[in-house]
């Protein structure tokens, strides 16, 4: 049965028998247990779980209607548990939250997953001489939206790392186990609940841990992107770098022959000018000059930027040796001024 009421905050946690302070909204992550009650923190989420009954705190402005009027109720009655007995109720309480919230995460891995890979491939493009600027801008959002993502899931799994680590908590956890006579006549016929939740909270550590490496697998996806990015700019940078030195030699070559014609265009008289194929003859003169040390500037270049060939690595050549002989080898070291040493060859 779902239904909602209203309370003063004061009335609500005198009759639960809790603190004011065990009511209070904290945008925090925990599992705790005071007066045979569990306050469970899911960040926006506050829940009090008794073996009676389960308490949503001001769901309201959460959007959860969906969850508590379909889902939930199938699954605090148990319905399509794979088990041979039923759960205490707190288990059922437990098991339905931890759900909702690793759904809520699964869901928000599921809708970055494909703008991430969408974005990554248009931006890793070869051919793409240029990187789009609205496409870094989505990447980077998606990128604090994984984060984000990332962190909740750590907190997530630390909260209950920290249980899983405390005997007495889960002890504590297991509520009907010293209210209920039935259940505690199971936990004494073989059915011990304190491992039934130990379980159960390490089923959805093991979930939370996938989706970790998950978002742990996209994270090292966009740096690697990132590199191959930097890499063609890098790419693209060397060549305008390239094109600007090649076109300043140019100009430096041009400009070099470029003072004969300053020369003769002086106020000077020489008996130079009167020839009429003279101007061709200095035209001719300075291109082919310009043209040939431009050439030289660019051999130039060209050895000292390009990557040097590796060096040739000689093949080993092995001598086939009789089959009949034998080499015999000796070598004596001695303690001279150089250091040298003796070696006798003898072939039998």
């Amino acid at each position: 049965n779902i239904f909602m009421i209203e309370k003063k905050k004061t009335e609500l946690y005198q009759e639960l028998g809790l603190q004011a302070r065990d009511l209070r909204f904290q945008h925090v992550m925990s599992i705790a247990t005071r007066n045979n009650r569990i306050i469970m923190r899911m960040e926006f989420l506050k829940a009090v779980i008794t073996p009676e009954f389960l308490l949503i705190l001001d769901y309201r402005n959460l959007s959860l209607e969906h969850w508590l009027l379909h889902e939930l109720a199938s699954q605090l009655a148990g319905e399509g548990q794979l088990v041979t007995y039923s759960l205490p109720f707190e288990f059922r309480a437990i098991e339905a939250i931890l759900q909702y919230w690793i759904s809520k995460l699964q869901g928000r891995l599921n809708t970055l997953q494909p703008q991430i890979l969408e974005t990554l491939e248009a931006l890793v493009d070869p051919k793409l001489l240029s990187v789009d600027r609205s496409k870094l801008h989505i990447l980077l959002q998606n990128g604090k939206s994984l984060s984000e993502l990332e962190t909740d899931l750590k907190v997530f799994k630390e909260t209950i790392l920290e249980i899983l680590d405390e005997e007495e908590v889960i002890e504590e956890l297991c509520l009907s186990k010293w209210t209920d006579p039935q259940v505690f006549e199971e936990s004494t016929s073989g059915i011990d609940h304190a491992e039934e939740m130990e379980l159960l909270l390490e089923n959805y550590y093991r979930q939370a841990e996938d989706l970790a490496n998950e978002a742990r697998e996209l994270r090292v996806l966009i740096d690697d992107s990132e590199s191959i990015i930097f890499i063609n700019l890098d790419s693209h940078r060397n060549v305008m770098m390239r094109l600007n030195l090649q076109l300043t030699m140019g100009t430096f070559s041009v400009s070099l022959f470029g003072l004969i014609g300053v020369a003769f265009g002086m106020n000077l008289e020489s008996s130079l000018e009167e020839d009429p194929r003279i101007f061709w003859l200095v035209t001719g003169i300075m291109f082919l000059g310009s043209g040939l040390i431009w050439r030289r500037l660019l051999s130039f270049l060209g050895r000292h930027l390009d990557p040097p060939l590796p060096p040739h690595v000689p093949a080993v050549v092995k001598k086939s040796q009789p089959a009949t002989g034998r080499v015999e080898i000796k070598s004596s070291l001695k303690g001279e001024t150089f250091g040298l040493s003796r070696s006798t060859l003898t072939n039998q």
